[in-house]
């Protein structure tokens, strides 16, 4: 994927001078597709697109959406069709429309999520909603990623070590009191119990002291990403998740779990094992076209094709379009 194009973006609402965390990986390469300025690209994109085409998916902070409104609200209504959102509405029944509550992701940047969703509503774009009640519904054992590293792509490796350190990272936001800096945009509600439920799966009282690394304990993992992405996909929203709907002006938004109770999941046996078998899929057909195209080039620089990559050069037709942009 070294020409899909990437825009680079803000700092989401960090503060200036505070360093953000970033997970590196020993093969981040240079390449001519990445741009400097994210929000140019994303005009670019939106001003090549058809109208209503675009969908927009924000899985961070909302800062860099609430620019691109702000700056180009006629070309961002006219190209929009849909603005998915991996974070959190406030209760659907409190008024008449929607809010974000204080999902990690709205607390960011809370002012931009306001922003985002007001402005949605107020010009008639769809927004589609994916809360962490949906991602509790449909957890991971972290067995997953040990089995996906065993492909040896090189992403499975990293994923499986990042999370691991990304685990051990907010554990030891969690157990600093609410009042410390060190925590940043973690929400108080966020404490060591709600940690033992989400990851652990009940509340058990450590012995002593907290443990530097609570890796060893977790048995289950969130998948907020990957069920946003299925969530963009019509064939995925209608099989796997149960959306609630709140009309605002005439135009339909959705939302994926409102509570613990009701977390819009729809058989979560099933959705897991769905997402499972793409993860080992995509890291499979990545690997296979990797092999081929050292088949095509090989060591002696003599440059062959065989009946086997010709017949499997089409793969790439499958790949997503440039109608929808990760945020």
């Amino acid at each position: 994927m070294a020409d899909v194009p990437v825009g680079i973006g803000s700092a989401g609402g960090v503060a200036d001078g505070v360093e953000l965390e970033v997970y590196d990986a020993n093969y981040v390469r240079t390449s001519q597709s990445i741009n400097e300025d994210g929000m140019d690209l994303v005009y670019q994109t939106l001003e090549s697109a058809p109208p209503k085409s675009v969908q927009v998916l924000c899985l961070a902070s909302m800062s860099d959406v609430a620019t691109m409104i702000r700056d180009q609200e006629i070309l961002f209504t006219s190209k929009v069709k849909e603005v998915v959102i991996m974070g959190g509405v406030q209760s659907m029944d409190d008024d008449e429309t929607l809010s974000p509550d204080t999902a990690y992701n709205n607390n960011c940047d809370m002012k931009a999520a306001r922003f985002v969703y007001d402005k949605c509503q107020a010009l008639g774009v769809p927004t589609a909603t994916l809360s962490r009640w949906a991602a509790y519904g449909c957890p991971i054992r972290p067995l997953l990623l040990d089995e996906l590293a065993k492909t040896d792509h090189m992403s499975a490796r990293n994923v499986q070590r990042v999370s691991k350190q990304g685990v051990d990272q907010l554990w030891n936001k969690v157990i600093l009191p609410e009042s410390d800096l060190r925590r940043e945009k973690l929400p108080g509600r966020c404490d060591v119990k709600w940690f033992y439920k989400t990851f652990i799966g009940k509340w058990k009282a450590p012995e002593d002291s907290y443990p530097q690394s609570i890796w060893p304990q977790v048995q289950k993992l969130n998948m907020y990403d990957p069920l946003a992405v299925l969530l963009c996909i019509p064939a995925y929203r209608r099989l796997y998740f149960d959306c609630k709907v709140k009309v605002v002006n005439g135009v339909s938004h959705v939302v994926v779990g409102t509570s613990e109770a009701d977390n819009g999941i729809v058989n979560p046996d099933v959705l897991y094992n769905e997402y499972a078998s793409l993860f080992f899929t995509a890291l499979q057909r990545s690997l296979h076209k990797q092999a081929v195209v050292q088949a095509i080039i090989p060591a002696n620089g003599r440059r062959r094709l065989s009946n086997f990559t010709r017949h499997n050069s089409g793969d790439l037709a499958g790949a997503p379009t440039r109608s929808s942009w990760i945020f």
